[in-house]
């Protein structure tokens, strides 16, 4: 579990990012993080990218239907005008973000400020997916989270596509979307090549 960090003396804040699959608990673990904070009576604010409206366009919500009231934004240069005299920034999705977010968060993290950020590493192609791999190269800490393979069991680490759509950004749940591991993913690749052969074939 993270345990935040204490470094006496320190004048810089830091950058956290808490990354995995899609069902591995991000957005479960960044809500437990601002929580503490809160407790610890910080000043927290979360931001979401407003393109993300599955659960609800003013929450950040789980999974697990925890939820934690959040910011809507367009464009993440806007957090430096909207975090003055925040000490913990939490953003959620961060792969749906602009490929600015990465020097944002090295901004807001210069300026005292600890940056929380959850998303998506890779999508469902397997490919890295938006700003998150930028982000993962400047953050002081990383945390990998992982869900369960439906399939097998195991620790899952992608994101398997069970909706016919080619695009990147598709919002979905269960209904669209699988956790596997990577046989149980790559397998299930191959048999939707082979079953797209068969109907062209058949054509």
């Amino acid at each position: 579990m993270f345990l935040e960090p204490h470094f006496k003396g320190q004048r810089s804040g830091w950058i956290e990012v808490i990354c995995g699959s899609m069902f591995s608990g991000k957005t479960e673990e960044l809500i437990r993080r601002l929580k503490r904070a809160k407790i610890a009576n910080q000043k927290v604010e979360i931001f979401k990218p407003k393109v993300d409206t599955r659960f609800d366009e003013r929450k950040v919500v789980s999974h697990d239907k925890n939820s934690i009231l959040a910011m809507p934004i367009s464009h993440s240069k806007k957090l430096l005008d909207i975090t003055e005299g925040i000490g913990v920034v939490g953003i959620d999705e961060a792969q749906f973000f602009d490929s600015d977010l990465p020097e944002v968060c090295q901004a807001m993290a210069l300026r005292g400020k600890r940056v929380i950020v959850a998303g998506l590493d890779m999508d469902f192609r397997g490919q890295p997916f938006g700003p998150m791999p930028d982000l993962l190269a400047v953050a002081e800490y990383i945390t990998k989270v992982h869900a369960i393979c439906q399939h097998c069991g195991n620790l899952a680490t992608h994101s398997y596509r069970l909706a016919a759509d080619g695009n990147t950004v598709l919002l979905g749940e269960k209904d669209s979307y699988e956790a596997r591991c990577r046989t149980c993913y790559h397998m299930g690749n191959i048999l939707n090549l082979r079953v797209r052969e068969s109907e062209s074939l058949r054509k």
